[in-house]
């Protein structure tokens, strides 16, 4: 008898062993996929800051010129406010995909004043904007990746039965905006090298 208990004991300590050893498992996998997440976002999120001075800077100069757009103008600053003020990549997605807006609407204004294509500050600060929209498209796409292979993670099972006791979330896609998709292209072909900057307001 005492020899049943004995290999009763042994059975439920290997099961308890397993299902210790599976939950810690899956545990860490989740952690490190979630650190993956956030550290993708830190990526994508020091390209929104930076696009986010480079607009500020973008729009003082186009006011110079076109100091009447109030309502455009206006549109960005509350999106770079909203960038300013997100703490959550949920936060920061949303406040990016209103600047993406608002930087289309400001590239249509930009159309209409084409004698800011001889401005050498403008044509600097776009040239910094442009290799910033290229840093942050690759960043967007290694972000939704690594947040794909995280939510399946997440919602697989078993996995699925741990994220939830551990409140692990699905993390947020950051798509690209439909109105991002249609930003017009500014034709620099005008501009010479070293021109000088036109007087604001001229």
């Amino acid at each position: 008898m005492k020899r049943g208990v004995l290999i009763a004991v042994v059975i439920i300590a290997v099961v308890v062993i397993a299902l210790v050893n599976m939950i810690a498992g899956s545990y860490n996998r989740l952690v490190a996929a979630d650190q993956n997440v956030k550290n993708k976002w830190a990526e994508v999120d020091n390209n929104l800051q930076r696009r986010n001075d480079l607009i500020g800077n973008l729009v003082e100069t186009v006011k110079g010129v076109a100091s009447q757009e109030q309502a455009v103008f206006g549109d960005i600053a509350s999106a770079r406010a909203a960038l300013g003020g997100a703490k959550t990549p949920q936060q920061g997605i949303e406040a990016g995909k209103s600047m993406d807006t608002a930087l289309s609407r400001l590239l249509v204004v930009v159309e209409n004043y084409p004698q800011l294509k001889s401005n050498e500050q403008f044509a600097d600060l776009m040239a910094l904007l442009e290799g910033t929209e290229n840093r942050l498209s690759v960043a967007r796409m290694r972000y939704n990746d690594e947040a794909k292979g995280y939510n399946t993670l997440v919602k697989s099972f078993p996995t699925n039965l741990y994220a939830a006791a551990f409140h692990f979330g699905e993390a947020t896609y950051y798509p690209v905006a439909e109105a991002a998709k249609a930003v017009p292209k500014v034709d620099f072909s005008g501009i010479k090298p070293g021109a000088a900057s036109t007087p604001a307001g001229k």
